[in-house]
C-alpha cells in the first residue's frame, strides 16, 4: 500500500499541495515561464486563423452546407472568450479568409492551414521539454509530423465534441416527447453538454501533455492526471476573470481603438499558454519527486 501511494500523480508522491506550489514557484522563474508564454501567445496567433479555416472546412464537409456546426462552434468560443471584440475578430477575419480563397483555393490551401497550424504545437513541444526537463533528441521531420498529427487530432475531437453537443440535443428532444419528461430532459441536457465541453478540454490537455514533449516510445503515459485539471481550471478561471474584468473596465479599446481587440486576443493567448504549462509543470514536479523515491528505495536495497 505504501508504495502505490508514492507512484501515483494523484497521491503527489507524499508531497503536499503546499510543497507542490513551493516548487512551481521556483520553477516559474527557473523554466522562465513568464517569457515562454508570450513567446507562445505569438505562436497561437498565426496558428488560430489557419486551424478555425481548416476546422470550418472540414465541419463543411461532414455536415454538407448546414452552417449549424460553424454556427455553435462559434457559440462555445463566445462562451469562453474574454470579450465580444476578440470573438467577432476571430468570426470577420475566418469569413474574409473563405471568401478570399473561394472553391479550389479553398481545398488547396487546407495542407498550408496545417502546417501553419502546427507551428504553434511545435512551440507547445518545446516548452513543454524545458518544463520536464527534458531534450529534444527526435529529427525536425519526426516533430513536424507529431506537431501535424496532434493539431488533427485536435480538430478531430473539436468536431465530435461538437457533433454530440449538437446532435445530442436532437437525440434528448425525441427522447422528452417519447418518455414525456420533456423540462427534467431538458435541463439534463444543458448541464450535460458543458459536462462534455469540460471533458473534451481534459482529453485535449492530456494529449498535448502525453504527446507534444519528447517523453520517448518507452514512456509511462497517464491520463486523468492532475496537471491536466489544473490546466483546464486555469485556462477556465483566466478565461471568466479576464471577461469579467473586461466587462467592467474597457481599457484595451480605448487605449487602442481598434487595435484593441488583437491585443485582447494575445493576451487571452498568453493566459491560455501560462494554463498549459503550469499544467504540465505540476505533472513534472510530481512524476520528479516519484523518479526521486524510486533512486531512494534502490540506494536502501
Amino acid at each position: 500500500m505504501k508504495v502505490s501511494r508514492v507512484t501515483t500523480l494523484w497521491t503527489r508522491a507524499g508531497l503536499t499541495w503546499w510543497g507542490i506550489l513551493h516548487r512551481l514557484w521556483l520553477q516559474l522563474w527557473e523554466d522562465e515561464v513568464l517569457g515562454r508564454c508570450a513567446e507562445l501567445a505569438y505562436f497561437f496567433l498565426f496558428s488560430a486563423f489557419p486551424l478555425l479555416l481548416f476546422l470550418t472546412t472540414l465541419l463543411g464537409y461532414l455536415a454538407g452546407q448546414n452552417a449549424a456546426l460553424r454556427w455553435d462552434l462559434f457559440w462555445y468560443i463566445a462562451r469562453i472568450s474574454p470579450s465580444d471584440e476578440v470573438t467577432s475578430l476571430l468570426n470577420n477575419t475566418l469569413n474574409e479568409i473563405t471568401a478570399a480563397r473561394s472553391g479550389s483555393k479553398l481545398y488547396f490551401s487546407l495542407a498550408a492551414a496545417v502546417w501553419v497550424a502546427s507551428n504553434g504545437m511545435i512551440a507547445v513541444s518545446r516548452t513543454l521539454n524545458r518544463a520536464c526537463g527534458l531534450r529534444e533528441t527526435r529529427p525536425w521531420w519526426k516533430r513536424r509530423l507529431v506537431a501535424v498529427l496532434l493539431t488533427i487530432a485536435f480538430a478531430a475531437q473539436v468536431i465530435a465534441a461538437l457533433g454530440l453537443i449538437l446532435y445530442g440535443g436532437v437525440i434528448a428532444d425525441k427522447l422528452a416527447e417519447r418518455l414525456e419528461i420533456g423540462v427534467y430532459l431538458v435541463v439534463l441536457w444543458h448541464l450535460l453538454r458543458w459536462f462534455l465541453v469540460a471533458v473534451f478540454l481534459l482529453f485535449s490537455f492530456e494529449v498535448v501533455y502525453n504527446y507534444a514533449p519528447n517523453l520517448g516510445p518507452a514512456a509511462n503515459r497517464q491520463w486523468g492526471t492532475p496537471g491536466a485539471v489544473t490546466g483546464v481550471t486555469l485556462f477556465l478561471g483566466a478565461s471568466y476573470g479576464f471577461r469579467l474584468y473586461l466587462g467592467y473596465f474597457q481599457s484595451y479599446t480605448k487605449a487602442y481603438g481598434g487595435l484593441g481587440a488583437v491585443i485582447l486576443l494575445l493576451v487571452w493567448f498568453y493566459f491560455t499558454a501560462f494554463s498549459l504549462i503550469m499544467g504540465g509543470e505540476v505533472n513534472s514536479e510530481i512524476a520528479r519527486e516519484i523518479s526521486e523515491r524510486k533512486g531512494e528505495a534502490r540506494e536502501a536495497l
